[in-house]
């Protein structure tokens, strides 16, 4: 680790504990993805670290979000967990066209910390817990007005940002249809210029076949070019 890394690192740490919290039990990589996401501001990524615990002691007590407490979302079948890529990011991917805006919000929120949660532990698999990231699919193929959730969207890209800083490696759009190109310029105002630039909008071949090649045929399903199946996210065992 460089010397400007460390120095950045312990004055976080400083700074973590200056505000009444504490980092004993987080590794460098795991306290890095917020120095990362603060431009290396070790005052700025203590204070998102410290706003990050109070968030996950007050909506996740527990420890995680059981199936249990999002099943209607579950019983959709519309999120798939697909192993990992070339690189060793989580690979999960979403059919909108079985989404419905939620009439239990709260739910919904919950649902996304279970999608987020489960698809980073996916990815540990013998390395160092702390830097682990996922590259998400979001296939628009088939959606109608019926589908679109704007709230739901925002708050997905809120979460990811404000909760699992570095977490995401890349974001790939499939089959955006014309009259969700306005939809998406709504959505895209409350998504912060880092995340923007890990999203991808595939519409021509070149970007196509970048985006088999970057995941890999082994996780991709079928129906993208891959050699995988889909496998339902309550039905991915994720290794122990």
């Amino acid at each position: 680790m460089e010397k400007t890394q460390e120095i950045a690192l312990s004055q976080m740490r400083k700074s973590v504990e200056t505000l009444g919290s504490c980092t004993e039990i987080f590794g460098d990589p795991a306290l890095m993805r917020f120095l990362i996401a603060r431009s290396m501001d070790p005052e700025k990524a203590a204070k998102m670290f410290v706003q990050w615990q109070k968030w996950r002691a007050e909506f996740v007590p527990n420890g995680s979000i059981s199936e249990s407490e999002v099943r209607d979302e579950l019983e959709t079948r519309k999120v798939f967990l697909q192993g990992l890529s070339k690189e060793g990011y989580a690979v999960v991917a979403a059919k909108i066209h079985k989404h419905f805006p939620s009439k239990d919000h709260l739910q919904f929120k919950k649902f996304v910390v279970h999608l987020l949660d489960k698809t980073i532990s996916s990815s540990f698999q013998g390395r160092e817990i702390g830097n682990e990231k996922l590259i998400a699919i979001i296939d628009l193929q088939q959606i109608t007005y019926r589908n679109v959730d704007v709230r739901g969207f925002i708050a997905g890209f809120q979460f990811l940002q404000a909760y699992y800083p570095e977490r995401l490696a890349k974001l790939f759009i499939l089959h955006m249809p014309r009259f969700f190109i306005t939809v998406w310029k709504m959505i895209a105002r409350f998504i912060d210029k880092a995340t923007q630039e890990k999203i991808v909008i595939i519409c021509k071949e070149e970007e196509r076949r970048n985006f088999i090649k970057e995941i890999g045929e082994e996780a991709l399903p079928e129906e993208y070019g891959g050699r995988a199946k889909l496998v339902a996210f309550q039905d991915y065992t994720v290794p122990v």
